[in-house]
């Protein structure tokens, strides 16, 4: 029986592909150490998910395991050995805020840890495909250079732009522009994943995420924007909207429609693959957009304030365009809109933080 190995696999990524391998009829062995609850707080812990999918799912392992730990890790990976096909890196410090507090924290869970994960993959499993849960941060803040129109509810790219119509591509430089430190240590993690394919013939994939959301987000004030905005109008807590007058946009990606394009990648592999994903236009919204959204559907007032102060590297409109993956991978699509995604994560909400 072949062996998927899932970093952070109880988060919202991990989770979700954990559970959508074990469907699948995989034995799967999911590694966490909840470092989430570290980063943002025990309302942010994911230790209720891992417990849930160890109860749940018979073939799923849950090895409580720091990615920093490069012998924990290499003897995980000697334990199964060549019995690991797939790998997806999923675990990460996911706050360009955050970063600033602890840098050598971040770079370490970030770069380093990604490294370990490669290493160890190279060493004891090297036909595997290793699949990187990259972010749209490792553009910096280029995105904010082009021509940028402010409309009523939201900025938009100027309609006469060549990237206006589907959004931002892969040939976006990475580089002369404003990470945070953050978006630093994913480029570094990106990169080294791209030359294990390349250098080494791996086959490696960076998906370059935008908003990444679903219900099962244990969404913090620092990360997680949509699942955060649900529990605070569920919970009647205030929201402080940083910067760009509550305009700024980003698309929105459900867990469900990028685990099945991680799928889609792992059954026809190539060496050094790099896709932008998110919700492209498909799925889309201006923080403004998402509040009066989530208020319409769950009938309750967000009560929020608008902060002059932005988030330092933050942008203030992205897009994926996710053409290069659909053209790769014609059999894959959108399963949720943005009401669809909104909907799961309010009743999952309400669930959780009001019964």
């Amino acid at each position: 029986m072949s062996v998927v190995l899932v970093t952070g696999s109880s988060g919202l990524i991990g989770s979700e592909m954990v559970s959508f391998l074990h469907a699948q009829g995989l034995d799967v062995v999911g590694i966490d150490n909840d470092m989430r609850a570290y980063f943002f707080g025990a309302a942010a812990s994911t230790r209720w998910k891992g417990e849930q999918l160890q109860r749940s799912l018979p073939r799923f392992t849950l090895v409580d395991l720091d990615i920093r730990d490069a012998a924990g890790v290499e003897a995980l990976f000697a334990r199964y050995g060549s019995a690991i096909t797939l790998v997806v890196h999923a675990a990460a410090q996911p706050s360009h805020d955050w970063a600033a507090k602890e840098p050598k924290t971040d770079f370490m869970v970030n770069a380093v840890g990604t490294l370990n994960l490669l290493e160890a993959t190279r060493a004891s499993c090297p036909e595997a495909t290793f699949v990187f849960l990259s972010t749209n941060k490792v553009y910096g803040d280029a995105p904010n250079e082009l021509p940028l129109v402010e409309l009523e509810a939201r900025w938009e790219l100027d309609p006469t732009h060549p990237w206006a119509e589907h959004g931002f591509p892969e040939t976006m430089r990475i580089d002369q522009s404003k990470h945070s430190l953050f978006g630093v240590s994913k480029v570094a993690a990106d990169v080294l994943v791209q030359e294990y394919g390349r250098y080494f013939g791996m086959n490696t994939a960076c998906f370059r995420g935008g908003c990444l959301t679903g219900p099962s987000h244990s969404g913090a004030e620092l990360h997680g924007f949509l699942a955060y905005l649900v529990r605070c109008a569920v919970t009647d807590r205030p929201y402080t909207v940083f910067g760009y007058a509550g305009k700024q946009v980003r698309d929105n990606i459900h867990s469900h429609d990028l685990v099945t394009a991680l799928w889609a990648f792992a059954q026809r592999p190539k060496p050094a693959a790099v896709y932008n994903i998110g919700g492209s236009r498909h799925a889309n919204c201006s923080m403004l957009e998402a509040i009066s959204a989530i208020e319409r559907l769950s009938g309750h007032e967000l009560r929020y304030t608008l902060s002059d102060e932005a988030r330092s590297g933050d942008h203030i409109w992205w897009i994926s365009d996710v053409r290069a993956f659909q053209a790769d991978y014609p059999e894959w699509s959108y399963a949720y809109d943005l009401d669809a995604i909104l909907r799961e994560i309010i009743d999952a909400a309400q669930d959780r933080f009001t019964s």
